[in-house]
This record gives C-alpha cells, sequence and structure tokens, in this order.
C-alpha cells in the first residue's frame, strides 16, 4: 500500500522485545475522492509504525512535510483497529 500523508504525531523511539528499534507514529492523508458521482473530501489520520533502520531513520525528516509512505496495513493490537506497517518512505515534491 502506498500512502501520501503527513507526519502529525510520534512517540519516544522504542526497542522491541526482540531488540528491534521501533517508532510510532501518526499519520494524517487529506484529499479528495468521487463517490457517487460526487467529489468528497478525505481526513484520514492512521497509527503506523516503523521497525529497525527506518525507525531509527524516521526522527530526521522533517515532520509535518508531506511523504510518501509504502507498507501494509495489519490489524491492530487485540484485534482493535488498523496500523499501517511503513517498509519505506520518500518526500514529495508539491
Amino acid at each position: 500500500m502506498r500512502l501520501t500523508a503527513r507526519w502529525i504525531d510520534q512517540a519516544a523511539l522504542r526497542t522491541t522485545p526482540a531488540g528491534v528499534p521501533a517508532l510510532d507514529l501518526t499519520l494524517e492523508h487529506q484529499g479528495q475522492a468521487m463517490e457517487a458521482g460526487h467529489p468528497r473530501r478525505v481526513i484520514l489520520r492512521l497509527h503506523a509504525v516503523a521497525l529497525g533502520e527506518l525507525a531509527r531513520r524516521l526522527p530526521q525528516l522533517g515532520a509535518g512535510d508531506l511523504f510518501l509512505w509504502t507498507g501494509f496495513l495489519a490489524p491492530g493490537r487485540n484485534g482493535k483497529g488498523v496500523v499501517f506497517h511503513l517498509s519505506d518512505v520518500e518526500p514529495v515534491q508539491v
């Protein structure tokens, strides 16, 4: 999955029980989509997590800037909600 979004919040860098660096983020996507022939404004906040080297690298990027995030969706802890597991990020030129 690929999503253009701003990074609006983050938790402190942590380590998983397996010793892997992990960073929890909140991403916000804003856009417009057509639904039933009418434009609809879409604003979506999504919980995300980065692991390993990506988790170490993300704090150096500008929070609030627009990025293209790549990864996959998985159930949240205890089956509540959805978490976007990040595998890559690249800046978006606006």
